[in-house]
């Protein structure tokens, strides 16, 4: 039940407690450093300190505990979002190394297109590798190219370094292409800078078995004068043993070891080609005239 007589005390004892407490003040700060008021705080003052200083060291293991646990939480946070800055920054730079690959490769076939081939820029069809061949051999390409773009059976295919094969199997949005490291892979060819009664032909076909990069020229004639260096190119013309689908002129490889005897007895020099076909990225479609 409310008393009002109860109520009265208490205000009456909070009404004292607040005027005693306002004239302490009022003494203490009106009284000089060696007043009463102030000899009695320095005497609570060392009584107390010692006990402050045992609950200090008492609790301070305790304070460093949730220091610790404070800056570990912290810590981790900091890591966590330092190590997701690290992958977006790692992601960003393959990005921009991808870009940077894919313009240089595009600059390498426009550099052939116009300083070597001098094709028709309305002839040729860019396109992208999609699937590798996974034999050693690296028999054949899948590209994002087909005959929607005018790709058809049998075009020639380059990329930024030379040729690479030929179109051998053909869709709307897509084709396969076979490349020169295939064992059905037959290229006439020449050695650059010879013609007339000077030419020297043969056909670019595989080499040395597992090693798909060592091509033969094959079918030369016999000491034909042919060194190490010399340029191979496609010659345009066919021979009675096969059908040339590629025109003259298309950078191939270069002669890269000449054994006499081997000349002599097999008729073949071995070669190397221009194009890396391991590591093909774009490549060019030369399309042909439709009849």
């Amino acid at each position: 039940m409310y008393d009002r007589k109860t109520v009265r005390r208490r205000r009456a004892v909070l009404g004292l407690l607040v005027a005693c407490s306002l004239i302490l003040l009022t003494a203490y700060f009106g009284e000089g450093a060696g007043g009463g008021l102030h000899a009695v705080q320095r005497g609570v003052a060392e009584v107390v300190s010692p006990i402050e200083s045992v609950a200090t060291g008492a609790l301070k293991p305790f304070r460093d505990l949730f220091g610790w646990v404070g800056d570990t939480f912290h810590a981790k946070k900091e890591n966590k979002d330092l190590k997701a800055e690290n992958r977006r920054l790692i992601a960003q730079n393959i990005a921009l190394q991808d870009e940077a690959a894919d313009g240089k490769a595009l600059r390498k076939l426009f550099d052939l297109d116009q300083n070597v081939l001098g094709y028709d820029p309305k002839a040729l069809v860019t396109a992208r590798v999609l699937v590798h061949s996974p034999t050693i051999w690296y028999s054949t390409i899948n590209i994002n190219r087909g005959s929607g773009a005018g790709v058809r059976m049998h075009d020639p295919v380059v990329d930024g370094d030379g040729l690479v094969g030929l179109v051998t199997s053909v869709w709307g949005n897509g084709a396969q292409v076979t490349l020169l490291t295939d064992r059905n892979s037959n290229v006439t060819a020449k050695i650059a800078g010879t013609s007339g009664r000077n030419l020297i032909t043969g056909i670019v076909s595989t080499g040395t078995p597992g090693d798909p990069r060592d091509l033969l020229l094959t079918f030369l004639q016999p000491n034909v004068p042919i060194e190490e260096g010399d340029r191979i190119e496609t010659s345009g013309i066919a021979s009675d043993r096969f059908t040339s689908y590629f025109p003259p002129g298309i950078p191939i490889g270069r002669v890269s070891k000449v054994d006499r005897s081997e000349l002599a007895t097999s008729q073949e020099v071995h070669m190397r080609l221009f194009a890396s076909l391991r590591n093909l990225d774009y490549v060019q479609v030369i399309t042909k005239p439709q009849s």
